[in-house]
């Protein structure tokens, strides 16, 4: 085997360990993201609620919640 043709696997090698690290990081950081942060909270099922004209009471802002976290 050429050493040119060592050399570019390598590279190649290199290329896809790197792709496989970067996306096992992003994803573990975006984890942590939406835990801390998650994209939707009682209070904006409850302003939603509102403005479709129902008056939530908290049994039924805790089941839309439930229902939420059982999709993901």
């Amino acid at each position: 085997m050429p050493p040119i043709v060592g050399d570019i696997l390598l590279v190649l090698l290199g290329i896809v360990i790197g792709a496989v690290i970067g996306f096992l990081v992003a994803r573990k950081v975006m984890m942590n993201y939406f835990k801390k942060n998650p994209p939707i909270n009682e209070k904006m099922i409850e302003t939603l609620m509102s403005s479709m004209g129902r008056k939530p009471n908290s049994k039924q802002v805790k089941q839309v919640m439930q229902q939420m976290n059982r999709m993901k």
